[in-house]
């Protein structure tokens, strides 16, 4: 399906990010969407969002700078924090003030939730705001 092309530059970052992203979310089975999809189902519009998300947080905070475990760190607490998944930047892990810095601004990202599609895919949003689903 997608073709995910690397870049460079968050490429450990944006890996961590969408296998977080996918593990934390569920499909119509309840079951985690990492048991049955990779990045390869991400439809594109949907990727790009996320890796336009992530180049800027990472553009943002500098992570070039940090070796590429931190960075995969940064990348899943990216995910929990702006999901407010109960974990992220802010549990202890992060020294202070870069700790509550990237917490605010994972915040003010937003929310970004992923869903499984009839189709076998994965889209941002949710089923009720997709605006191609049709009332039953």
């Amino acid at each position: 399906m997608t073709k995910f092309v690397p870049l460079p530059v968050v490429d450990s970052f944006f890996k961590a990010y969408v296998e977080c992203a996918l593990w934390s979310s569920t499909g119509d089975d309840g079951q985690p969407l990492d048991k049955r999809f990779s990045i390869d189902n991400i439809e594109p519009a949907t990727l790009a969002k996320m890796q336009t998300d992530c180049l800027a947080f990472y553009t943002e905070f500098n992570l070039g700078e940090l070796p590429d475990s931190e960075q995969r760190r940064a990348g899943h607490d990216f995910w929990l924090t702006r999901n407010g998944h109960g974990s992220g930047f802010w549990d202890g892990d992060w020294n202070e003030p870069q700790a509550s810095l990237m917490t605010i601004a994972s915040h003010h990202a937003g929310n970004f939730d992923l869903y499984q599609c009839d189709d076998e895919s994965v889209l941002a949003g949710t089923p009720l705001n997709n605006p191609e689903q049709k009332d039953n």
